[in-house]
């Protein structure tokens, strides 16, 4: 079965060709820079052991342009994956926001892309780029089924106490104000992963998702109870450019008090803040190499960020009455190892004790890199956000064949 997972971002679309049930992708790629001048279109090949890559610029005026090449490469006739854009027999689509509606994958259909729009308000800078995917997919694989996979809904079912917010019950009862979470499909992911080494599938586990977005959830019984990240992308963790958690007393004296219109504020805190803010770098490697070089703001930044992953890792450990594991995963958590040496220094109360040895040492797969001995497993294991979305679309697919 033939399974493409795209998604359609404001100005890119990334995408990864499956054979399913094989869980290698056959090809993916990446259009960049859509709308704009000199498009870039980077494809990539696997085959065997061997991976070939094609680069070209192009001028694309929209998404549905950048698709069309999509598949002109899946079919070309020399390094083409398959002979016709009819052999893609689903393509499953990240959407990020499900709202309430959608707490599993959904096959889409015209009730589902108007429930998708309505939730447009509530993740203006995603859905409607993830929507226009959906359309674009729909005319040039016309025979394939059309999947949404919402990053909210792992997140789904935290109880009431965790997602509601102290505000007059209308807000969420008439406007749907609440915390719904995101990088859903990647705590999703890596618990399953977690559950399966730790052959123990009631474990309490906190797993940390740190790459230029930051968010953490904690897990029980494989479910979400509670997540850093709430009505929007914002709070939580300090990240590339988002503040994360703040008072919101700052905003109104930013408003008040020195003229911000919301539309600087929203500027300030999602783009100009987290790292970026405070050392002037949002990538965690520049942020490194500054530090190397004596640069107390990166040194005290990288404190920050730090110190607040412990706060969370403390407060969930209270929430899940114990905990079992840490789960370190994207790109920061997976490659910075001094990161995972910081946040886990000082936890022994936790019973969280790290092995600096095994934390250094880069191996594929899931490592365990807590100290022999340590109450809490201390684990990296790689996030495949990709991979998760195909397989749960291949997974409701074998569910409709049996209904049928």
């Amino acid at each position: 079965m033939n399974i493409l997972v795209v998604n359609s971002g404001s100005s890119s679309i990334k995408y990864q060709l499956f054979k399913m049930p094989y869980e290698k992708p056959i090809c993916s790629g990446l259009v960049e820079r859509i709308g704009l001048e000199n498009a870039v279109i980077t494809h990539k090949i696997f085959k065997t052991e061997e991976e070939r890559v094609y680069q070209h610029t192009l001028d694309l005026p929209d998404h549905e342009a950048g698709l069309y090449e999509v598949a002109k490469l899946l079919t070309d006739a020399e390094i083409g994956v398959i002979q016709d854009p009819q052999e893609i027999d689903a393509v499953g689509h990240r959407v990020v926001h499900g709202g309430e509606s959608f707490s599993s994958t959904t096959i889409i259909t015209d009730e589902v892309k108007k429930e998708i729009k309505k939730l447009f308000p509530l993740a203006p800078l995603h859905n409607p780029a993830n929507y226009l995917g959906i359309e674009v997919a729909e005319k040039i694989f016309v025979s394939a089924k059309q999947i949404a996979v919402f990053d909210t809904a792992f997140h789904q079912t935290m109880p009431v106490k965790a997602y509601r917010y102290a505000i007059p019950q209308s807000f969420y009862h008439d406007l749907g104000i609440r915390a719904y979470g995101f990088h859903g499909t990647s705590h999703k992911y890596v618990t399953e992963k977690a559950l399966e080494y730790l052959k123990k599938p009631d474990a309490r586990i906190i797993t940390i998702h740190l790459g230029n977005g930051c968010s953490m959830a904690a897990v029980k019984n494989g479910q979400s109870v509670d997540t850093t990240m709430g009505f929007g992308p914002l709070s939580g963790l300090v990240m590339g450019t988002r503040s994360g958690d703040i008072d919101p007393s700052v905003i109104f004296y930013l408003v008040s008090q020195l003229g911000f219109s919301l539309e600087q504020v929203g500027t300030l805190l999602n783009k100009n803040s987290g790292m970026q803010g405070l050392t002037g770098f949002s990538d965690m490697r520049d942020i490194l190499k500054a530090m190397a070089a004596g640069n107390e703001q990166a040194e005290l930044a990288y404190e920050l960020y730090a110190y607040r992953i412990k706060k969370y890792i403390g407060s969930y450990a209270a929430i899940l009455n114990g905990l079992d594991a840490i789960v370190f995963t994207a790109g920061v958590g997976e490659n910075d190892a001094n990161i995972r040496r910081v946040v886990c220094s000082d936890m022994d109360y936790l019973g969280i004790q790290l092995d600096v040895e095994k934390n250094s040492v880069r191996t594929p797969g899931i490592r365990d890199i807590s100290r022999q001995g340590s109450q809490v497993k201390v684990l990296v294991v790689p996030t495949n956000e990709e991979l998760e979305i195909v397989k749960q679309c291949y997974r409701l697919l074998q569910q409709e064949t049996v209904k049928l």
